[in-house]
């Protein structure tokens, strides 16, 4: 949205200048300008390309919306949901990546069984990893966090409701101290391995474990790759 906004100006002098030239492009050719300037600056902003597409089509899809006569406050709903859900998706690049039980297993499985661990999953989204942890291994201390604020909510409420020892903090992971985990858990994405390799080197003490579903850090070799459904995405671990 921050693009489309920026964009806006650029169209309106498009369009301007098309006019003046006995070109004027319609209401569609302007929604088209729109979102091109809109991609432009996705791609000067070197975000991921499926949001050049976003950008581009984006326009286009809310002028023809119109025409299905959906009351406008439907799309003010619409827009703050995503925005809970999403929220600074557009900096981070990491979208809601939600895991699943055989992922949980696994993780669990990695867990050292001899003593209470202290871990956390960072980018936690509704919580399920984090809750299914605490349910195994009451003694250890379970914790997530999730920049979003509806998947925070959520999460917090889930714990909540089911009397869980898990606990939702609603942030940043770069704030945190990696050095006082146990193990850390990321689902995240391509465009943020790098900088989690960065922080986990400098912060991690020995003994931890750091691992990531789906997506592997090119700058460090994994100890051990697992597939927890026998095929898909990979769960990669690192120890140090």
């Amino acid at each position: 949205m921050l693009l489309q906004c920026a964009a806006f100006p650029l169209t309106l002098m498009a369009v301007y200048v098309l006019a003046r030239a006995g070109m004027a492009p319609g209401y569609a050719g302007a929604a088209l300008i729109q979102g091109g300037f809109a991609a432009l600056l996705a791609h000067l902003r070197k975000l991921a390309v499926w949001w050049l597409a976003i950008q581009l089509v984006f326009p286009l899809a809310l002028l023809e919306s119109r025409q299905l006569g959906i009351a406008p406050g439907l799309f003010l709903a619409g827009f703050l949901f995503l925005l809970m859900l999403y929220w600074s998706t557009f900096r981070t690049q990491v979208p809601y990546y939600p895991s699943g039980k055989r992922v949980w297993d696994e993780v669990a499985r990695l867990l050292p069984p001899d003593r209470p661990v202290c871990a956390i999953d960072i980018g936690s989204g509704l919580g399920g990893l984090v809750l299914d942890l605490a349910a195994r291994r009451p003694e250890s201390t379970f914790v997530g966090i999730e920049l979003a604020p509806l998947p925070w909510m959520v999460s917090w409420l889930r714990a909540r409701v089911s009397g869980s020892g898990a606990r939702f903090v609603r942030g940043d992971y770069h704030d945190l101290d990696f050095g006082n985990y146990d193990a850390v858990f990321a689902y995240l994405s391509p465009a943020a391995m790098s900088d989690l390799w960065h922080k986990a080197a400098r912060e991690m003490r020995s003994g931890a474990i750091l691992l990531s579903y789906e997506f592997v850090i090119t700058e460090k070799a994994p100890d051990l790759s697992i597939l927890p459904t026998g095929r898909g995405p990979t769960l990669y671990i690192w120890h140090f």
